[in-house]
């Protein structure tokens, strides 16, 4: 969705995602309601589409599925990591 990150914690695209794709789910059921009813647009949805691929183009790299930044780099996103990454033998 515009305007959020997404940041893995370990890797694991489904932990900030869960509520996320709850969330896409119940607009992209507003959007179809919106789309039958017949409602114009304010901002056409090729201006839209734009405007969404220049905020993407302009966010930093670690808000972009890196685990680099946002909850994953939380102490609590760090201390998972410890907890779950499998540290090799030596």
């Amino acid at each position: 969705m515009p305007g959020l990150v997404c940041d893995p914690v370990v890797g694991l695209v489904e932990v900030p995602r869960v509520v996320c794709n709850a969330s896409a789910a119940a607009i992209v059921n507003a959007s179809a309601q919106i789309v039958l009813s017949d409602i114009s647009a304010v901002i056409p949805v090729d201006e839209c589409i734009e405007a969404i691929g220049e905020i993407g183009q302009s966010m930093e790299t670690r808000y972009k599925e890196t685990a680099q930044g946002g909850l994953a780099a939380t102490a609590t996103g760090r201390a998972i990591v410890e907890k779950i990454l499998i540290k090799p033998r030596h």
